[in-house]
């Protein structure tokens, strides 16, 4: 009985902290006023009839807080990195001079940041949904459980109420990152 209740409560912990990853990732591939590389995560290159993330056919550096380098390790590549990243919504213009290409990053307009904390907090809300979604479901586990007689209704009303801990716990993270997140943006 005690091995169902905790199966459902650790599966609605590792859907919530995977929607944290998830959240993350996103927020990473958000672009500031710094130069990151991992902006680039997202942008994928035709290379050899494969679309291949630049990460995995070229080095990225960056020698200063407002400079990417990317230095492909195959110089054919050069142009199709080049299109990738222009062809992205990054916007940020590629300059190549035949052996790497250089991303300057500029500074961020206040109207652009603006836009950038708004995508951000669209991010946020889908991780928050994701989240609740989670919660529910394991509310809903725990509801069949005890229908079936599998659990208690004491161990499912202990259980809902663990639920619903772990769900501020992961809502709670979420709008810490996002905050964080806010400040780098506006950061100037």
């Amino acid at each position: 009985m005690e091995m169902e209740v905790d199966e459902i409560l650790m599966n609605a912990e590792e859907r919530m902290e995977k929607a944290l990853d998830a959240l993350g990732n996103a927020f990473g591939s958000v672009r500031t006023g710094r130069a990151n590389a991992k902006v680039l995560d997202r942008i994928k290159v035709e290379y050899y009839g494969a679309m291949t993330p630049i990460n995995q056919i070229a080095g990225i550096k960056t020698p200063d807080a407002r400079l990417l380098v990317i230095e492909p390790w195959d110089k054919g590549a050069l142009k199709a990195i080049e299109r990738a990243i222009q062809e992205s919504d990054l916007g940020v213009t590629p300059s190549n001079d035949g052996m790497v290409i250089r991303l300057p990053f500029p500074e961020l307009t206040e109207e652009r940041r603006r836009e950038l904390a708004k995508q951000c907090k669209g991010y946020a809300e889908e991780a928050r949904v994701a989240v609740r979604n989670a919660r529910r479901d394991a509310n809903a586990a725990l509801a069949k459980a005890e229908k079936a007689s599998e659990i208690t209704e004491d161990d499912q009303s202990r259980a809902e109420k663990d639920v619903q801990k772990l769900t501020d716990k992961y809502i709670g993270k979420v709008d810490d990152a996002f905050k964080a997140k806010e400040a780098e943006l506006m950061e100037v």
